[in-house]
């Protein structure tokens, strides 16, 4: 009986151990749970650290899986700048960023609270900061935006006057605007083209081609690979008392197949097309992917669009866009044989006669292919410049040096296909020299369509 009782005992013991292992390795277990899930507590990975340089500011944009709440800090003596974003880590690596010639020494990382991520800018200059966050869209995810404002702001340069102006006759101002930058790509074509380097390579040629013709100012509104808010495009022109504001593009449609170059003017009511339409809501939303704050976003007013009807600003641009389309027909299919209306933001200038060029599909491989090709680059440029030039010797802003020439009497000429220099000048009794003189040609080189001045004999 003992042993049966002794037995019964061991037996309740061993259950009783049994059972404890049992709860002990599942609080165990729990623990490990609870453990594993620490690591998740990083609300947000940075997967990548990006930098560009602008004229006025340094921008760093900060690309994230998810989004994050952020702090910042600045400090002194040293000068630094100090960036907290909650429940994040850093995935990317801070050595390769391109420091030179920002006011940026360096840059540091580290973890705050256990779970916060510190950035700190070190700094060689005093700078304005703004931080923001932007939310996902077609082409990125979340990103904070840091953007480090030189304390001394460049001034846009401002027009000066060319040799042949120095008595008081101006230059004719041009404000060439490439579309997109920094990292707004814009539209994308085969083999990783890209719109913002495109439309920067025929903006830097038609620049250099319009420097060379006495009489115009051309200025770039993009000099480099960063992004401009449409509204500072637009601002950047009417501070240059531009006469003209052009902004180059290259789009891209659903379709692979559309194709064709296009000129398009501002449109106060609806778009002109289904394409105009796309195009406006597409490039109107450049600052979201550009990354801009919403606080410098300023809709313009139903008063301003009246103002354009009032003051002819929208007519010269449709004539003037006349012109370009023209010129561009012979060097590029057209999409439509007529200049385009559509509610392009950035045309929304009052007082400057502004045109959108859309110099061809990207998305299209046969025009993309054309597009990245030094050569036809450099017709398109000249396409434009020839539609400009052709403008402004028939409708001269007073004050300028073409309105000078065209002063001094003579006859005017709208040069037909087989006509050349020589031959107007023999046609007109007067030297090819003084023709040149008259319509601020530096070279022997004249297009169909173009209007001379006749000086008289």
């Amino acid at each position: 009986m003992h042993v049966t009782m002794r037995c019964d005992i061991a037996v309740i013991r061993a259950a009783m151990l049994l059972r404890a292992g049992r709860t002990l390795l599942g609080a165990l277990a729990a623990t490990a749970v609870v453990l594993a899930v620490v690591p998740a507590a990083h609300a947000a990975d940075v997967n990548a650290v990006r930098l560009w340089r602008a004229p006025d500011h340094t921008r760093v944009v900060l690309d994230l899986s998810e989004s994050a709440d952020f702090s910042t800090l600045s400090l002194e003596n040293p000068e630094r700048f100090v960036v907290d974003l909650s429940r994040s880590q850093l995935s990317a690596s801070l050595a390769s960023l391109p420091l030179e010639g920002t006011p940026i020494s360096g840059v540091r990382s580290g973890i705050r609270k256990g779970t916060d991520l510190r950035l700190v800018f070190d700094l060689s200059a005093s700078v304005r900061t703004s931080v923001f966050l932007l939310p996902p869209n077609d082409t990125t995810g979340h990103r904070v935006v840091i953007d480090l404002f030189d304390e001394t702001v460049s001034v846009a340069p401002e027009p000066v006057l060319s040799v042949e102006s120095l008595d008081g006759r101006r230059d004719i101002v041009i404000a060439i605007d490439p579309g997109h930058g920094g990292e707004d790509p814009g539209a994308s074509g085969p083999g990783g083209l890209r719109e913002k380097t495109v439309v920067l390579q025929i903006a830097r040629r038609l620049e250099s081609q319009l420097a060379e013709v006495p009489g115009f100012k051309p200025v770039l509104v993009r000099n480099g690979d960063y992004y401009v808010s449409l509204k500072n495009r637009r601002d950047q022109a009417r501070q240059l008392e531009a006469d003209l504001f052009v902004s180059i593009h290259a789009d891209a449609f659903r379709e692979k197949s559309a194709h064709g170059a296009s000129v398009y003017a501002l449109s106060m009511r609806g778009a002109t097309s289904t394409t105009a339409q796309y195009l406006a809501d597409t490039e109107n939303a450049a600052d979201l992917v550009g990354g801009v704050e919403l606080a410098d976003m300023d809709p313009m007013l139903a008063g301003v669009l009246a103002d354009l009807s009032m003051t002819g600003t929208l007519d010269t641009s449709l004539n003037l866009g006349a012109l370009i389309l023209e010129q561009i027909d012979g060097v590029a299919r057209l999409h439509k044989k007529r200049v385009e209306q559509a509610g392009f933001a950035v045309l929304k200038s009052p007082d400057v006669p502004s045109l959108l060029i859309e110099t061809g599909f990207i998305s299209n491989p046969g025009e993309a292919q054309r597009l990245a090709t030094p050569a036809y680059q450099d017709k398109m440029a000249r396409a434009i410049r020839r539609g400009i030039q052709s403008w402004f010797a028939r409708q001269p802003p007073p004050g300028t040096l073409l309105a000078w020439q065209r002063e001094q009497g003579g006859k005017e000429v709208t040069i037909a296909a087989g006509d050349t220099l020589s031959e107007i000048a023999q046609r007109y009794g007067v030297s090819v020299a003084s023709i040149k003189t008259n319509n601020g040609l530096s070279r022997d080189v004249i297009f169909v369509g173009q209007t001379l001045v006749i000086p008289e004999g």
